[in-house]
């Protein structure tokens, strides 16, 4: 008789992870943040509680991984249908540089609105937000893993377009970038407008034009 394989315990406790993200992504998504619990987590991805508490302390923690995994999956699966190459941390190649900033900065906030309208990026977005201005150390998190990376790849485009001289040298590209993704987000979390393409473009137009060398 064969010897009986022994299971891999790794692959089992990706699926487990995987399970438990995805629960707890569906989770806010149908009920809300505030009535998500570990306990339903653990529900509805099969497991039990002290598995999640094994790896997380607490929901905001596990939503917090389950977002950045969901982000990785998504940036990775927008780079390969444009055509570029994902990085191994799972994060989009970055902003294009056709030479063209406007059209470059159309592309990507058009991608944000996208995202940003996602039923399955909007809910889990929102309750991280939220969350992390009444929790710092979540907010930081937040922050330093999702947003600081992101905002860094405009940075790098705004200074190659200033060293292409389509942007004013004194211009600061840190300050600059909130000009652009500064009204999405206004919009977006309070609801004001709806949030569209035609009007991530009149961003675009409204804040290069302001960004541009005067003559």
């Amino acid at each position: 008789m064969a010897p009986t394989k022994a299971p891999d315990s790794s692959r089992r406790s990706d699926r487990s992870r995987r399970a438990i993200h995805d629960a707890a992504l569906a989770l806010v998504t149908e009920v809300g943040y505030g009535r998500t619990t570990i306990e339903g987590i653990a529900a509805r991805a099969g497991v039990g509680k002290q598995t999640i508490y094994r790896w997380w302390p607490s929901k905001a923690a596990v939503l917090m991984d389950a977002f950045l995994d969901l982000a990785g999956r998504a940036a990775e699966e927008a780079g390969a249908g444009a055509g570029g190459e994902a990085r191994s941390d799972g994060t989009a190649p970055g902003i294009p540089d056709t030479g063209d900033l406007v059209a470059d900065l159309k592309l990507v906030l058009r991608a944000t609105v996208d995202e940003l309208n996602d039923p399955a990026l909007e809910a889990p977005t929102r309750a991280l937000t939220a969350e992390g201005i009444v929790d710092a150390k979540l907010g930081a998190e937040f922050v330093h893993k999702l947003l600081d990376p992101q905002l860094a790849l405009y940075v790098t485009r705004l200074r190659a377009a200033q060293e292409a001289g389509d942007v004013r040298a004194d211009v600061d590209p840190r300050i600059a970038l909130e000009l652009l993704i500064g009204p999405l987000m206004h919009r977006w979390l309070l609801r004001t407008l709806p949030l569209t393409h035609a009007y991530a473009d009149e961003i675009v137009d409204y804040a290069v034009g302001g960004l541009a060398p005067r003559t």
